[in-house]
């Protein structure tokens, strides 16, 4: 029944009698401060939000008070919650003043709540929040109406100033930097690397504190945005376009369209392959310059401590290598270029960001398996193990490998299990593995017994 007493946004307008609106907030700018004018040496605080209630309709809000009421207020919801303003202002927009200022809304009105007389509150309603919650998947613009980064870049400095929609997916998200402006007001800034099937990285930069909060909780390769109303620019610094979160812009989390769909199958395929890590990762070490000894419970210690990829050398026991599995699931064919994995019928790289889709197309078969490592300290689960280093460790090429009877295969795998050996590690942060880290075996042999026996001393120490 409490449902049925909500005005719907479509229906807003100035006459209404103590209007009660329901919505879920798709945006919030930051609390920003101004000198009363009739009350000297006074501030006013305020903040925007937009809410929404149907597909089509969603207005904004604006709240105005002292700080204690301000500051209260926008810290009692986030983005994605469900609220109910009662009681707001309802006035006529008016472009020349603080809308231009705002998100771009179908309504021909806008809300302002003060303390006195309006209350906002978290949406209690369970009907109301089962039909808001899907409207934060809805993009506020056509779907079909956006640049994609290919196009942003191939139109360069044309864009220069321009205000787009974009669609891409997260590929990474930087550290949020904190700063003192010239007139002594804090600031901050985080950058977000996008990409899509046109382009591997494009900077999408944060200045507002709501913004950044939003997308810090975004996982990344594993989420697509809609940005409504982007700021496009070209940075001179880095010789390139970027966009950039602004307050107008509305951004749309794992939109509920085809398109952003599409874009989320390919993210998925892409970030499976390891392709968007090519050319993020510096090029291995040689083994021999490799020196720093760990156990694995150190391995993961530094892991966590670090976000950073790092060599180490682990002296343990192969505690699972499953060479019973499948070929399939042994033997892959990658592109040579960007290691994306292909069948080997295939005639081009089926990659779009592929940085060889041009030339001449090369793939190249080899192990590519996985394998756990033991020591006293615990246990590395899923470690890669791929040629040529597989070969020298079983003694067998792919198609040796592929002839090999059920039984050869059991023996060939105890001749390495159980062995203690001498492991060169990569260890990687990886979101996508429980520990967050995923480790890349560089080179493995029996360890020599004196060369275990030098080490174990201090090995055996470690907690």
């Amino acid at each position: 029944m409490a449902a049925q007493t909500f005005i719907a946004i479509s229906e807003l307008h100035p006459n209404l009698s103590h209007p009660k609106v329901a919505g879920i907030v798709i945006g919030k700018s930051d609390v920003k401060s101004f000198p009363d004018r009739k009350n000297i040496g006074v501030d006013r605080f305020t903040f925007g939000f937009t809410i929404k209630d149907s597909p089509e309709f969603f207005v904004n809000v604006t709240a105005w008070g002292n700080d204690l009421y301000v500051n209260g207020l926008s810290n009692s919801f986030s983005t994605g919650d469900c609220v109910i303003v009662e009681n707001p202002l309802v006035s006529s927009k008016d472009p020349e003043k603080g809308d231009k200022f705002c998100p771009t809304t179908p309504s021909f009105y806008r809300l302002m709540v003060t303390e006195v007389h309006s209350q906002v509150s978290l949406c209690a309603d369970t009907g109301a929040i089962e039909r808001l919650l899907p409207l934060i998947h809805l993009p506020v613009k056509d779907p079909g109406d956006f640049y994609s980064l290919g196009d942003i870049v191939a139109n360069g400095q044309r864009l220069e100033g321009t205000v787009i929609n974009i669609l891409a997916a997260v590929r990474s998200i930087g550290e949020m930097k904190q700063f003192i402006t010239s007139d002594q007001r804090k600031g901050q800034r985080l950058e977000v690397k996008l990409f899509d099937d046109s382009v591997s990285s494009f900077p999408l930069v944060c200045w507002d504190r709501e913004a950044i909060q939003l997308v810090q909780t975004l996982i990344p390769k594993e989420t697509v945005l809609f940005i409504a109303d982007a700021k496009i620019g070209f940075d001179s610094f880095r010789s390139g376009m970027t966009a950039t979160v602004n307050a107008k812009t509305i951004i749309t989390l794992n939109p509920d369209t085809r398109e952003a769909s599409l874009l989320f199958s390919y993210a998925k395929e892409v970030a499976e392959s390891g392709a968007l890590d090519q050319d993020e990762k510096p090029e291995d070490v040689p083994v021999e310059s490799i020196t720093d000894v760990y156990t694995v419970s150190q391995l993961k210690q530094k892991a966590q401590e670090i976000s950073e990829m790092f060599f180490g050398i682990t002296y343990s026991f192969v505690s699972k290598l499953d060479l019973n599995s499948s070929v399939s699931k042994l033997i892959k064919t990658r592109c040579t270029r960007c290691k994306f994995m292909v069948t080997e019928e295939e005639v081009s790289c089926s990659n779009l960001m592929c940085p060889g889709r041009d030339q001449m197309f090369s793939s190249a078969t080899g192990f590519d398996m996985l394998m756990d490592f033991t020591d006293h300290t615990g246990t590395l689960q899923a470690c890669s193990l791929r040629s040529p280093l597989a070969e020298k460790a079983l003694g067998c090429t792919t198609e040796e490998f592929t002839n090999l009877t059920d039984d050869e295969r059991t023996a060939m795998k105890w001749k390495l299990l159980l062995e203690r050996c001498k492991i060169y590690v990569k260890i990687l942060p990886s979101i996508k593995m429980k520990s967050g880290m995923r480790a890349v075996v560089l080179d493995c042999s029996v360890a020599d017994p004196g060369e275990v026996k030098q080490h174990m001393s201090v090995l055996l120490q470690q907690p």
